[in-house]
């Protein structure tokens, strides 16, 4: 694999840290990424999988958090993803 699609990999796995950093589902990180930032859904879908296979004892537990807490609204989502794109895209590329 080249060191473009690692570095890309790499940026997804982060946004979906900040997606569950916000306590998004698997489907509305797929949703948000895509509509915020062109990552296509099976991108996003792929690398959650092998973060869930990596970290399985936290996935288990985060599932169970979610069927207990309250939800963003979807113009509060929309302004945290915005947030974060805009975060990502001014940091240095090299970190």
């Amino acid at each position: 694999m080249g060191d473009s699609s690692t570095s890309y990999i790499h940026m997804v796995q982060h946004l979906i840290e900040k997606c569950l950093i916000f306590n998004m589902t698997k489907e509305e990180c797929m949703e948000a990424l895509s509509k915020h930032a062109n990552i296509k859904p099976v991108i996003t879908s792929t690398v959650w999988n092998e973060l869930e296979k990596e970290n399985k004892e936290f996935f288990e537990a985060y599932a169970q958090s979610q069927s207990k807490q309250d939800r963003m609204s979807e113009e509060e989502t929309s302004q945290m993803i915005q947030k974060m794109i805009s975060d990502s895209s001014n940091k240095d590329p090299s970190e």
